[in-house]
């Protein structure tokens, strides 16, 4: 949020059974993208979720980088958790 705005979103996919997640996208407002706005929200993502394992299906420029610096590894294709079940789709407002 800036100034009561939603200025970007991470949406992902978790299972609580096998404490596996997902980040199926990062959307960022383009004046928002180089000020530290998307490690910010994978922090709180995480801490909002310590016990759960992250992934991404993401293979994009602008979030490559992104996920690479935040260790968060690439996900096998469907991204689906261990156990096959899809998860939760949940957007995260940033």
């Amino acid at each position: 949020m800036h100034i009561r705005k939603v200025v970007g979103r991470v949406t992902y996919r978790a299972c609580d059974e096998c404490a596996e997640g997902v980040i199926t996208d990062v959307v960022l407002d383009e004046p928002f993208r180089d000020c530290g706005l998307g490690t910010r929200a994978l922090s709180h993502l995480r801490s909002k979720y310590p016990d759960v394992t992250w992934r991404t299906t993401l293979d994009r420029r602008l979030t490559r980088d992104l996920l690479r610096r935040m260790r968060i590894p690439r996900a096998a294709v469907g991204g689906n958790c261990s156990h096959g079940r899809p998860g939760v789709m949940a957007p995260a407002g940033m």
